[in-house]
C-alpha cells in the first residue's frame, strides 16, 4: 500500500475559486465511484457542502488575516491512497484514509474521505482545506510533503497489518498501473512471489519442487540447471539467472536459515503460529499429491510452533487454553467496544462544534435575509451562508438540541475523550494479536487433540447431508 498521489489544487485556468473547489470534492463524491455516497465521509464539514463550507472558512481567513495570496493561492490539497487489490474491504479503507488525513492534518483542517471502488484495486480521495478550521492559518506545504505523507500512510497502513511498497518508483502512467491494476507481474516476479510464499513451509529444496509443480509451474531439476516456468509462461526461466536470493544455492540457504530474507508487506507472518490444513479436505477438493506432501510437512511445522507457543506462554492443559483464549478474545472484543464509543463521541463532538461556529458565523447574514422579508437577490447574494445557516439549524434540530452547549466545555470533553482513546489504542494491538494467536493455537490443538466441538460436528453432518 502507498499514498501515491499528493497535490496542493490552485484555482483552475478559466475557472473561479468556487468552481475550482466544487469540481474537486464533487469528483471524489462521485456516487457511481462510492457505493452510492455510503463511501463518504467528512471530518469538520457536511461533504454534501463541503465546497461551501470550505470557501466561506477561506472569506472569514481573508477577513481576520487581510491576506489574499492571489494566483498563488492554494485552496486546498489531494491525496490519493491506494490498496493492493483484495487485500481490504472499502469500508476498512475508508477507515485507514480518515486516520491518515487527521494524522496528517493532525485535526486542524476540515476534510473529506471517499473510497471508489470503480477499480480493481481499492483507492481513498481525501481532500482537505487548506485554512485552519479556527481560519487563522493556512497550511504550510514544505518541501518533500509528497515523500512525508508516503511515509506517513506506510507507517499507519503497517500499523493495520496491510501491504507497503518498499521503495516505491511514481509511474509515468496512471497511476493504477504502478500499483498493478493494468500491468501484470513479470514471469521472474510471478515466480519469486510464489517461492517466497511457500519457502516458510519446505523443510528441503526437493520441497521447494513439489510445491511449485502442486501450485501449476513446471520444474525441470533434469538438468544441469533447474528451470521454472509460470502457469501461462512458455520459456522458462534458470533459478540461478534469477539470482539474488533465489538460486538454488540461496534457496538451500534460506531453508537452512543461513540467509535471511525480509518479504515486503509481509510482516512477522512467517514466524506466527497458523492454522493447521485439512488435508482430507483439499484431497477431497481435488488437490494432487504435490500438494498433499508440501500440506504434510507445512502441518508437521505449524504443530511444532504451537507447541512453543503454549510452551512459552505457560500453558500446560486444553481447558487452560480455552479459558485463556475466551479471556483474551473478550479483553480484546470490550477493547474495541471502548474505542468505537469514544470515537463515535470524538466525532459526535467534532460535528457539534463545526455547526456552532458555523450558525454563529452565518448568523447575521440569516437574520439580515429574514428582515428582507426572503428577498430573492439577497438570497443570490449570500446563498452560501444561507444554505450553511439552515444545515446548521437542521442539524441542531435533529440533536433535539434546545440551547447550544459552550465550546470551552465541548473541547474539553474532546481532550478528555482524545487522551483515553490514545490510552486504550496504546493496548489494542497487541491484545489483538495476542487473541489472534491463541484462537489459531486453540484451533490447532482441536485438530492435533482428536477434539471436535459442536460447530464441527454440525458442520460436517450439513456435509454428509449433501454428500
Amino acid at each position: 500500500m502507498a499514498a501515491s498521489w499528493f497535490k496542493p489544487l490552485h484555482v483552475n485556468k478559466g475557472k473561479t475559486i468556487a468552481q475550482t473547489i466544487y469540481e474537486r470534492t464533487d469528483y471524489g463524491k462521485n456516487p457511481e465511484k462510492t457505493e452510492k455516497g455510503d463511501l463518504v465521509v467528512g471530518y469538520a464539514c457536511d461533504p454534501t457542502t463541503a465546497d461551501l463550507e470550505f470557501l466561506l472558512s477561506k472569506r472569514e481567513y481573508e477577513h481576520i488575516t487581510g491576506r489574499n495570496q492571489g494566483k498563488h493561492n492554494i485552496l486546498a490539497y489531494h491525496i490519493r491512497q491506494s490498496f493492493k487489490p483484495g487485500e481490504i474491504t472499502p469500508q476498512e479503507a475508508q477507515e485507514v484514509g480518515y486516520e491518515l488525513a487527521m494524522r496528517w492534518t493532525k485535526g486542524k483542517h476540515a476534510f473529506i474521505v471517499a473510497v471508489h471502488t470503480d477499480r480493481a484495486h481499492v483507492h481513498c480521495h481525501i481532500v482537505y482545506n487548506s485554512t485552519t478550521i479556527d481560519c487563522t492559518k493556512k497550511f504550510k506545504n514544505f518541501r518533500n510533503s509528497s515523500f512525508a505523507v508516503r511515509r506517513l500512510s506506510d507507517l499507519i497502513c503497517a500499523e493495520h497489518g496491510l501491504s507497503v511498497i518498499e521503495n516505491p518508483k511514481q509511474s509515468k502512467g496512471h497511476y493504477g498501473t504502478w500499483l498493478g491494476d493494468k500491468k501484470k507481474p513479470s514471469f521472474t516476479d510471478e515466480i519469486k512471489n510464489k517461492i517466497d510464499e511457500i519457502l516458510p513451509s519446505c523443510v528441503v529444496f526437493e520441497d521447494v519442487i513439489s510445491v511449485l509443480r502442486a501450485a501449476g509451474f513446471t520444474v525441470d531439476d533434469k538438468r544441469k540447471y533447474i528451470s521454472v516456468c509460470a502457469p501461462s509462461q512458455k520459456r522458462p526461466i534458470r533459478l540461478d539467472t534469477i539470482g539474488g536470493d533465489y538460486s538454488v544455492a540461496a534457496i538451500r540457504e534460506r531453508i537452512e536459515g543461513a540467509r535471511v530474507v525480509k518479504i515486503s508487506g509481509s510482516g512477522s507472518a512467517h514466524t506466527r503460529v497458523s492454522l493447521l490444513v485439512d488435508i482430507q479436505a483439499k484431497i477431497r477438493e481435488g488437490k494432487g499429491a504435490g500438494y498433499e506432501q508440501w500440506a504434510k510437512i507445512f502441518n508437521l511445522k505449524q504443530a511444532a510452533k504451537t507447541l512453543v507457543f503454549l510452551q512459552e506462554n505457560g500453558i500446560d492443559s486444553y481447558e487452560d487454553l480455552t479459558n485463556k483464549s475466551a479471556s483474551a478474545s473478550g479483553e480484546f472484543h470490550a477493547l474495541t467496544g471502548k474505542i468505537r464509543e469514544a470515537e463515535s463521541r470524538l466525532k459526535d463532538i467534532t460535528e457539534l462544534q463545526k455547526y456552532i461556529g458555523q450558525y454563529r458565523k452565518t448568523r447575521d447574514a440569516y437574520a439580515k435575509y429574514m428582515a428582507s422579508g426572503w428577498n430573492r437577490d439577497f438570497y443570490d447574494d449570500n446563498a452560501a451562508d444561507i444554505i450553511l445557516h439552515r444545515a446548521a439549524k437542521k442539524y441542531f434540530d435533529g440533536l433535539g438540541l434546545k440551547k447550544l452547549p459552550s465550546i470551552k466545555a465541548l473541547k474539553q470533553e474532546y481532550a478528555t475523550l482524545a487522551t483515553e482513546k490514545k490510552r486504550l489504542y496504546s493496548s489494542y494491538h497487541g491484545l489483538k494479536e495476542t487473541s489472534r494467536a491463541l484462537a489459531v493455537a486453540k484451533g490447532n490443538a482441536q485438530r492435533m487433540l482428536g477434539i471436535t466441538t459442536d460447530v464441527q460436528n454440525r458442520s460436517a453432518s450439513r456435509s454428509q447431508t449433501r454428500c
